[in-house]
């Protein structure tokens, strides 16, 4: 069951998505979510269907989710079974350990943890200042970017300089609609399309690493205009 990301952002959503095996699971994963983040930051995508758990899975999900959790950015906390799956930035080493130690010491032995969480950069904030939240448009079903898309990816080149060389992870996002094997091969198509065209102004192709994660990775709700056009969007991270 992937459960949700720690915070994107100090105001962000709290997304959570996946499949849990009863109504009792949904309810009692939702209101601890509810109870670190808040009930209005918490968008609900769960679904309720047949799924194999460990015993006590209800218990150790719980365990997972506690104020920790709330130091990590653009995060994502993946439950599958007894493997727990961590991404996203943390100011400092320290907070990474803490965090995935606390993961670890509130499970039996038989889970295993993967921490992915990653220090963030001072580089990263030249991006983040750079990109402003906003979204790198491309035409409606195609990896051809629009004039307002362009625009910012010049802006985006000129941070790009800045950094020296230093490799960047470009990453392509889309939303729910459609297959997700469409959205896959989409998203990876646009993040090329912004390597090309960063690359085409001077930034080294070589520092410039791509990948499409479609629609696995909403920031939004899906269910409503708004939340689509957020979740199709271009992601771009110092690589580590």
């Amino acid at each position: 069951m992937p459960a949700p990301a720690a915070a994107p952002a100090a105001s962000g959503p709290i997304v959570v998505a996946g499949t849990v095996a009863d109504e009792a699971s949904k309810a009692a994963l939702l209101g601890r979510l509810r109870a670190v983040y808040g009930a209005e930051r918490v968008v609900d995508q769960l679904a309720v269907g047949t799924v194999s758990t460990p015993a006590n899975w209800n218990e150790y999900v719980g365990r997972l989710i506690g104020p920790n959790l709330k130091m990590i950015s653009r995060g994502q906390l993946k439950v599958d079974g007894n493997t727990v799956s961590l991404r996203g930035d943390v100011a400092n080493e320290g907070q990474r350990q803490q965090i995935a130690g606390d993961i670890a010491a509130s499970l039996n032995p038989t889970y295993t943890v993967n921490n992915g969480l990653r220090v963030a950069a001072s580089e990263q904030s030249v991006l983040d200042a750079a990109l402003a939240n906003r979204i790198i448009e491309f035409e409606s079903g195609k990896a051809a970017l629009t004039p307002s898309g362009m625009a910012i990816l010049d802006q985006m080149s000129e941070a790009l300089r800045k950094l020296n060389g230093i490799k960047v992870e470009v990453i392509g996002h889309t939303d729910n609609a459609g297959s997700r094997a469409g959205n896959l091969s989409l998203s990876q198509a646009r993040a090329e399309a912004v390597k090309t065209y960063v690359a085409a102004r001077g930034i080294q192709a070589d520092s410039i690493s791509v990948s499409g994660e479609g629609p696995d990775r909403p920031v939004a709700d899906n269910r409503t205009p708004d939340g689509r056009a957020r979740n199709r969007r271009i992601e771009f991270k110092v690589a580590q």
